[in-house]
């Protein structure tokens, strides 16, 4: 195994994960470490509830993202939480609509379905995909959840030849599925912002994949039951020491599945969880940078 280890060192990945978990000295452009992002977050209604009450905890955000699908909303809705992102200072993700669970295709509802994960099924999904991108860009919303590794590429494309707008800004969603550093090397060289790996990916590997790439890294704190329930309020601080620049995905435990209609209870209760994460980092990070009050792409 050593002649590919050095081969992978050689193009510049670690030949291995990496146990020795070094300290990350990346940051965000405004010297954070980590961010807090809340998903699931599906309307402007739910959304006011949450930015509301992250502030009565003395909080602040500086990302949140929808996940049913931009074609889920109306214009007035895309606008009303582009009106409450600028005024919260907030970054705003808006998820693509179309995706495998819901095109005409019954095989990602089989066993082996589960293996597509929400790619797109055909020329015209990709098209679809776009339009849904052009629509909310037009709107004032810059940040999009991209399910497709070949949709990802061919929106950098427009990105770069001025089709959509320069500062469009593409997260990778944990639904591709992908988990080492040579995906995440990939999906940066192809446009991606930002990249969620899944959400069982375990330290060392994290570790591995941020010494691969200098894009922010999301990782989820915790999961809705649909996706494992599992919790990792404690796994954070070392999360942020080893990966950053990260954003912390966080609430998810609040829903049942990806794409739950958040209520404005479970969007207080997705502050709640926000709080209970950041005292985790307090007590056993205390040096940890977080990002100042806004964004910097």
């Amino acid at each position: 195994m050593e002649k590919t280890r050095k081969f992978l060192e050689s193009i510049g990945l670690p030949g291995g994960d990496l146990y020795t978990l070094p300290t990350s000295e990346k940051r965000f452009d405004d010297g954070g470490q980590y961010r807090f992002e809340v998903p699931g977050i599906q309307g402007p209604k739910v959304m006011e509830a949450l930015l509301e009450e992250i502030d009565k905890y003395g909080l602040y955000l500086h990302r949140v993202t929808q996940t049913k699908g931009i074609m889920s909303l109306s214009d007035k809705e895309i606008t009303a939480m582009v009106d409450l992102a600028n005024n919260a200072n907030v970054e705003l993700i808006l998820a693509i609509g179309p995706r495998a669970t819901t095109d005409t295709s019954a095989s990602v509802n089989t066993p082996e379905g589960v293996r597509m994960g929400y790619r797109l099924r055909g020329q015209e999904q990709i098209v679809r995909a776009i339009e849904d991108v052009k629509r909310a860009a037009a709107l004032g919303c810059r940040g999009f959840l991209v399910y497709d590794e070949g949709c990802l590429w061919v929106l950098n494309e427009m990105r770069k030849a001025g089709e959509i707008p320069s500062d469009c800004h593409f997260k990778v969603s944990a639904h591709t599925g992908f988990a080492n550093p040579c995906s995440a090397r990939l999906l940066e060289s192809i446009g991606a912002d930002s990249i969620n790996p899944v959400r069982d990916i375990q330290v060392q590997m994290l570790s591995a994949m941020r010494a691969s790439v200098d894009i922010p890294i999301d990782i989820h704190t915790e999961n809705p039951k649909s996706t494992g329930g599992f919790i990792r309020h404690y796994e954070v601080p070392e999360f942020i020491r080893v990966a950053s620049p990260i954003y912390l995905k966080t609430g998810g435990s609040v829903a049942q599945t990806h794409s739950w209609d958040s209520t404005t209870d479970d969007a207080k209760k997705r502050a709640k969880q926000v709080s209970l994460v950041k005292r985790v980092i307090d007590q056993y990070y205390p040096d940890a940078i977080q990002s100042p009050r806004g964004f910097n792409k």
